[in-house]
């Protein structure tokens, strides 16, 4: 195992905490990267980091990716071969309130980390990008063939600027490239605004569980660690740029079944062995009725088979939601 340290940004985000624990339990070196913003409690994230941190291999920065100088600075330092960028600013609904920052965080720091890797020569760049780039298309499951040209967000939007950029980038400069469409992930240590926390608050405190479209939407939920034991496999596959091609990809990551939210609110119901108030609300803007991702490529390269049901799923979240909450 070499000793050269994966750079994985957003690491003390969801997703990017479980990828960084991934890396360090297979021995690697992982510098990791967060700017510990407020978009939600930072104590989650710093109790995320806490974790990370009880291992000698791992070494965090807090810096924010539109820093330009910064980031060159680092990279400039370390010459990262590889890189897992999943540091974002989320969320459909935040964006439609809150449009700048998404372009500093997300397209200024993208550009950031696509010079980094250019600079410095970098293996292999994989980046998170997201279900919501198919917008509202009706059809499912959603195929990386599909028509992504009509985003129904401007955070959908930044995620297809992404992916357009990373691709350039490759073309110009032949830089591996890896897109990961990520379909509603779950699990232990996940963001409060999600859904699957918020029903679970809900619930456990007696409060309404709000359901938006009265609770008539489907989402293919994916529990984190068959997230993380993929995005590990593909870090030392790097794609190729056969026939002239850029050496770019872009996978869905999903569960390859959407669920109805109200059995969802129901698996919560039991874990936690009590009934919600459930408020039935309107769509909201930027919100789709359902998704679910083909992920026949994603299994065809790399074996990845969803491998947690729902009901094993939620059953592990309550199970750290009652620990961490001590509920």
């Amino acid at each position: 195992m070499s000793n050269q340290a994966i750079l994985v940004t957003g690491a003390a985000g969801f997703i990017g905490f479980h990828v960084a624990r991934q890396l360090l339990l297979e021995g690697r070196y992982v510098v990791g990267l967060d700017n510990l913003n407020s978009y939600y409690d930072p104590a989650l994230k710093l109790s995320r980091l806490n974790i990370l941190r009880k291992d000698p291999r791992f070494n965090f920065l807090q810096v924010d990716l539109a820093e330009r100088s910064a980031i060159a600075a680092l990279f400039a330092e370390h010459r990262f071969t590889k890189v897992v960028h999943l540091a974002a600013q989320a969320g459909v609904r935040y964006s439609i309130e809150h449009p700048h920052t998404y372009v500093d965080a997300n397209l200024e720091g993208f550009l950031n980390v696509l010079e980094g890797c250019r600079q410095n020569r970098c293996d292999h760049l994989i980046y998170a990008s997201s279900s919501s780039v198919y917008g509202a298309n009706a059809h499912g499951p959603s195929s990386v063939e599909d028509k992504t040209d009509r985003p129904i967000s401007l955070y959908a939007a930044t995620k297809k600027a992404n992916e357009l950029m990373a691709h350039s980038y490759s073309h110009l400069y032949q830089i591996p490239v890896t897109g990961l469409r990520f379909f509603t992930i779950y699990g232990p240590w996940m963001r409060p605004d999600m859904a699957i926390y918020l029903f679970t608050n809900a619930v456990a405190e007696g409060k309404p569980i709000k359901l938006f479209n009265h609770g008539k939407m489907r989402r293919d939920f994916t529990h984190i660690n068959d997230v993380t034991h993929v995005i590990s496999k593909l870090v030392d596959r790097a794609p190729r740029g056969d026939g002239g091609q850029a050496p770019a990809r872009v996978y869905n990551v999903g569960n390859h079944k959407p669920e109805e939210l109200l059995h969802v609110v129901e698996l919560i119901e039991k874990e936690l062995g009590r009934t919600g108030v459930k408020e039935m609300l309107p769509m909201q803007p930027g919100d789709v009725l359902e998704t679910f991702a083909d992920v026949g490529n994603l299994m065809r390269d790399m074996g990845f088979r969803p491998e947690t049901s729902i009901e094993d799923g939620i059953r592990d979240f309550v199970a750290w939601y009652r620990g961490h909450h001590k509920v």
